[in-house]
C-alpha cells in the first residue's frame, strides 16, 4: 500500500504567511503541518509516499521533507502543474501509484490518533474506497456525504444547501479503480476535477464505498483560527521536558524548552513549546504558545500564539494573544514621542489592536 500527500495548494487563506512559504510548512507546535501527515503514514506501516507539489513551492518542500529517511519512509515528489482538483492530482500521481491501493492525505490536515487502525480496516475489509467523515457546523464549505444503511449513496462538493452535516475529512483510501473514475468525470463549474465526483462515479457504478465517522478531532489548518486551534490540540498532548537554560525563571505545567533556549526572569505556563536558540527575558509566556527557533521576546506577554523562527517581540505594554507571526517578524514599541503606531504591512494582512 502506498501513500499520496497533496501539498500543492497556494494557501490563500493564510496570506501573507504563505506569500513566502508553503502552507503545509507552517508549523503547529513547532513542527510543519506536513510532517504530521508523513508521520501518520509511517506509523501505519506505509513505506512509499508520493507528495504532490506545485512548481512555486516544490523546492522548499523538497528541502524540508527530504527523501523521507527522517520518518523511515521513501518519498517521491510529483509535480502538479496546476491546482486542477484532487481527482486531477490522483491522475497526476498514477505513474507512481500504479495498481497499488493507496491512502490520500491532504497535507494541511491534522487527524487525531493517526490512520493506522483505518489502514488496517481497509486492508481487511477491502472496499473500493473508504472515506472519512465528521459532523461540522458549516458543511456548505466542504464535500458532503449522504448515507443510507451505513453506505455512501451521494456526495456533493460545497453544496449551497447541504442534505447532511457530514463533511469529508481530508483522508481517503482507494484501490486503483479510482484512476478510471477520475478519467470518467468532467470538470466541475469551478474548472476542477473533484474527488467527490470521482467517488460518486464509483457509487453510481455499484462499487463499494465505505464511510468512517471520525469521533476524535480533525483540523483543516487553512485559516488562522484553525492553525491556532490545531496548535492548542497538539500542545495538549505534549509532555514536559526542560532541556534549555532557566535563570530566575519558572515553567509550570506541560512545557517543552529545547536545549539551547535561554530564559531569564520569565514565567511560562504550559502547555507551551520553546525552540532551540530562543532568547526570552522579563516576559510571560501563556498557555498554547509555540515559539520557534531563535525567537527573541523581551518585556512582553504572549499567549495562545505561534511565532515562527527568528521573530522578535519587544516592549509591548499589552498582552499579545491569538496571533501568528511569520519568520523574522519584528514587533516592538519605539521610544519616540509622541506615542504612535507605525506599521509596514504586506498584502492581505490583518492587524487587531484591542
Amino acid at each position: 500500500m502506498k501513500g499520496l500527500i497533496l501539498s500543492g495548494g497556494k494557501g490563500t487563506r493564510l496570506r501573507p504567511i504563505t506569500h513566502t512559504s508553503a502552507k503545509q510548512l507552517v508549523p503547529v507546535a513547532n513542527r510543519p503541518v506536513l510532517f504530521y501527515g508523513i508521520q501518520a503514514m509511517a506509523d501505519a506501516g506505509i513505506e512509499e509516499i508520493g507528495i504532490i507539489i506545485a512548481p512555486e513551492t516544490g523546492d522548499e518542500i523538497r528541502e524540508v521533507a527530504g527523501d523521507g529517511s527522517l520518518f523511515g519512509v521513501r518519498i517521491t515528489y510529483i509535480v502538479q502543474d496546476e491546482p486542477a482538483g484532487l481527482a486531477h492530482a490522483v491522475l497526476t500521481a498514477e505513474p507512481f501509484l500504479g495498481t497499488d491501493p493507496f491512502v490520500m492525505y491532504l497535507g494541511d490536515n491534522l487527524l487525531q490518533g493517526g490512520i493506522a487502525d483505518l489502514v488496517a480496516a481497509f486492508r481487511e475489509t477491502q472496499p473500493d474506497a473508504l472515506i472519512l467523515l465528521t459532523p461540522v457546523p458549516d458543511p456548505e464549505h466542504y464535500g458532503v456525504a449522504e448515507l443510507e444503511n451505513g453506505r455512501v449513496v451521494r456526495l456533493a462538493e460545497k453544496p449551497p444547501e447541504p442534505k447532511t452535516d457530514l463533511a469529508l475529512v481530508g483522508v481517503y483510501m482507494f484501490t486503483s479503480i479510482i484512476h478510471d473514475a477520475a478519467r470518467a468525470i468532467e470538470p466541475s463549474p469551478r474548472g476542477e476535477l473533484e474527488i467527490t465526483d470521482a467517488i460518486q462515479y464509483l457509487v453510481d457504478e455499484g462499487r463499494r464505498v465505505d464511510p468512517h465517522i471520525v469521533r476524535g478531532w480533525w483540523k483543516d489548518t487553512g485559516r488562522l483560527e484553525d492553525m491556532l486551534e490545531a496548535n492548542r490540540l497538539i500542545l495538549d498532548q505534549v509532555d514536559a521536558k526542560i532541556d534549555g537554560e532557566l535563570i530566575d525563571s519558572t515553567a509550570d505545567g506541560r512545557v517543552v524548552i529545547e536545549a539551547g533556549a535561554r530564559l531569564e526572569r520569565c514565567t511560562v505556563r504550559g502547555p507551551a513549546v520553546i525552540a532551540a536558540g530562543a532568547r526570552l527575558t522579563d516576559c510571560y509566556i501563556g498557555p498554547y504558545t509555540a515559539i520557534g527557533e531563535n525567537c527573541v521576546i523581551q518585556r512582553a506577554e504572549v499567549e495562545h500564539s505561534i511565532l515562527l523562527a527568528g521573530s522578535e517581540v519587544v516592549g509591548l505594554e499589552g498582552r499579545m494573544e491569538s496571533s501568528l507571526l511569520g519568520r523574522n517578524v519584528k514587533i516592538g514599541r519605539g521610544d519616540r514621542q509622541p506615542r504612535a503606531y507605525r506599521f509596514m504591512v504586506g498584502d492581505n494582512s490583518e492587524i487587531g489592536i484591542l
